[in-house]
């Protein structure tokens, strides 16, 4: 069993280093290892070295990683010990990774001061007043659709209490056999149902980080900008809509199981599927769209006459900002795909806390 585990988590390496390994080629070409530049510098011969060696430093660490997990995997005799060989292996590449990436970035600050792109050209912030008239995301009446069905299977389960085992299975390892167990009680009975709800309401959240996150405009090409970032949110929108309705479905066939007979490597075959879409998804996204829409076919800039502002001063290593004086809470990352917050305002961090203690403190008081 423990040789299944490993290949399953192996197959969730691979997806988690090639996005590692080609993260600088999918950022905006205004950004280069979290440092602003002009846009066509992007293309520049030191800048295409620097992502090259970058993505072989990236590469030899991912094999480094994948040879560790296997011999190791190899010598585990339970499936905990296994995770446990995995969950190191993915800390300390992150460590090793983000060593290497203060290496490029370094580099980068220091590039950008000799050249001094900014002498000749003109610093624009380019604010759309009518940017949140666009269609951001898909409606968010596409969440009642799982939310619904979790009702739905809260009222199937309370009809049929009486037909669950009084041992409830919360775990099963990847032969289909049952590693953990509760007792059944109408909490217990709930804490799929409500973790659904609350990965749903999380889905929704993450909804209107999408839409309500700080505009990023090139000044050079607005129009195309706009575009192309609408098709980046928008993209990111439906995906986190698919991702609730397959994680319901997840959560569902589970429930269902404490009700009716149900071969246990049905959830299994189930789970892994489930899982490898999602990264599967995320994978192709950042692939094809890049972030910001980068990757968006499109008109090249118009004009090299302006630049971004450069607000580098805000950014700390390039990936944490900090700027109390901007509202936003949150805004795109820097080096990377997706969305980051806003270090400096108080209440991102109020929002966390909240969302981290829910999903610790909801399986806590249902009694798991």
């Amino acid at each position: 069993m423990e040789n299944i585990l490993m290949f399953f988590l192996l197959i969730m390496l691979v997806p988690f280093f090639i996005l590692s390994i080609f993260m600088p080629f999918w950022t905006r070409k205004t950004e280069s290892f979290g440092v602003t530049i002009p846009e066509e510098v992007f293309h520049h011969p030191k800048l295409q070295t620097m992502r090259n060696k970058y993505a072989r430093y990236t590469t030899i660490l991912s094999i480094i990683g994948i040879a560790a997990f296997m011999l190791l995997g190899l010598t585990a005799t339970t499936e905990e010990a296994t995770s446990i060989y995995f969950a190191v292996i993915v800390v300390s590449f992150l460590i090793i990774n983000f060593i290497i990436y203060l290496k490029f970035h370094k580099e980068m600050k220091t590039f950008k001061e000799q050249e001094n792109w900014a002498k000749e050209k003109t610093q624009h912030v380019f604010v759309d007043i009518r940017f949140r008239q666009n269609k951001l995301t898909y409606s968010y009446g596409w969440f009642i659709i799982p939310i619904l069905v979790t009702v739905g299977l809260i009222i199937i389960t309370f009809q049929n209490y009486q037909r669950i085992p009084e041992l409830i299975p919360m775990q099963y390892n990847f032969e289909g056999e049952v590693t953990n167990w509760a007792t059944k009680s109408y909490r217990s009975v709930l804490i799929l149902p409500i973790m659904t709800i609350y990965q749903n309401l999380l889905f929704i959240f993450i909804n209107i980080i999408i839409a309500q996150a700080k505009q990023q405009i090139n000044p050079d090409n607005p129009e195309e900008s706009i575009r192309k970032n609408v098709i980046f949110r928008r993209r990111w929108s439906a995906f986190s809509i698919v991702s609730s309705f397959a994680l319901t479905l997840l959560f569902s066939v589970i429930q269902l199981s404490f009700i009716y007979s149900t071969n246990e490597r049905i959830i299994t075959i189930v789970s892994l599927v489930v899982t490898a879409f999602i990264l599967l998804a995320a994978l192709f996204l950042a692939v094809t769209t890049g972030q910001g829409g980068s990757r968006v076919k499109g008109v090249n800039s118009t004009t090299d006459t302006t630049i971004n502002r450069d607000d580098d001063r805000y950014w700390k290593l390039g990936q944490f900002y900090f700027n109390k004086n901007d509202p936003s809470l949150f805004l795109e990352k820097r080096f990377g795909v997706g969305w980051t917050i806003n270090c400096a305002r108080p209440l991102v961090w109020i929002i966390l806390i909240a969302i981290i203690g829910l999903f610790i403190g909801i399986p806590q008081f249902l009694g798991m």
